[in-house]
């Protein structure tokens, strides 16, 4: 293969209602809807898929497709879980959307820029050309999707306003593993932890997190490194941060499957949602003109030991 066979390709394609863009480099394929700049599947060649995507998933206008990298912004879950700050901002009436408002909106394309190994996609949301009458505030959301030999991911925010801007915000990552009962994660030894099935209370974890019923857990003041060790795919995925002091740990289990859309009954079993986030005591408070970043890259690892 000559070298401009090997540079990468990115081709617009329509999934059911949605417009994506498939990338392709020499040895990986990534995925992208341009509704809510969501990443919805990421596998390299030869390998298990790094980013889970429901065999279930619905391609609709308006709603977030189950599985790849959602993006919860302005705020994260219910919102009423949120800091007042945070629900302060909010003009609409009680039927809240969870996860913020942008999952469901088409992002502007900034532009794609292929390189010999690389490829950087950059979306953009700003609320003044796309006004939110339920959050009616001056923000500019920018998304840089950078494929090389990792994935990496950029959250910009920049308050556009000129009073200050409080937001919470997630990465809400979907991860495929062989078999959630047998994975566990790596570094959060020692963290505190918000049990949100527990009445929400703080505790620490003591050792390495394994998984054994359905979790939901808020961590705090997490490290910029992290790792998802699969032993039935005999591979650890890490996951290194910048910008984030929150991660949120999630798995459905048996019960919450049956009861979510867009998934089979088994699909727990191959997935594990890993986070990072910025919220609770974490929030953003942007001053006017303010920028803040939020950046994840991944890549895996065969297991060695």
């Amino acid at each position: 293969m000559n070298g401009a066979e090997q540079r990468p390709q990115v081709e617009r394609v329509e999934i059911n209602q949605l417009a994506c863009w498939r990338v392709r480099t020499a040895n990986a394929e990534l995925l992208v809807a341009q509704q809510g700049a969501q990443i919805l599947s990421y596998q390299r060649d030869g390998e298990r898929p790094l980013i889970w995507l429901s065999e279930q998933a619905e391609f609709k206008q308006g709603q977030s497709v189950r599985g790849g990298v959602p993006l919860c912004w302005p705020w994260f879950g219910d919102l009423r879980r949120n800091p007042q700050a945070v629900q302060a901002l909010y003009r609409g009436g009680s039927l809240v959307p969870a996860h913020g408002l942008v999952r469901g909106l088409d992002w502007q394309l900034l532009g794609i820029d292929c390189q010999d190994h690389s490829v950087i996609l950059d979306f953009v949301f700003n609320s003044l050309e796309q006004p939110q009458t339920e959050w009616p505030h001056a923000a500019e959301l920018q998304l840089r999707i950078r494929l090389d030999d990792q994935l990496h991911l950029e959250l910009s925010n920049r308050n556009l306003g000129d009073t200050p801007l409080t937001i919470s915000q997630a990465l809400h990552s979907y991860f495929a593993v062989g078999d959630i009962r047998q994975a566990r994660v790596e570094g959060l030894r020692g963290c505190r932890y918000i049990d949100t099935l527990d009445n929400w209370l703080e505790r620490q974890q003591s050792d390495t997190l394994s998984f054994h019923g359905e979790t939901d857990r808020i961590y705090l003041d997490t490290p910029a490194q992290l790792s998802i060790v699969d032993p039935v795919w005999q591979r650890r995925i890490h996951l290194h941060s910048s910008g984030s002091g929150s991660a949120v740990l999630w798995n459905p289990w048996i019960d919450k499957a049956r009861r979510l859309s867009q998934c089979a009954e088994d699909a727990w079993q191959g997935m594990l949602c890993v986070e990072h986030a910025n919220v609770l005591n974490d929030l953003l408070v942007l001053a006017p003109g303010a920028q803040h970043r939020l950046s994840l890259s991944l890549w895996a690892q065969p297991i060695t030991d």
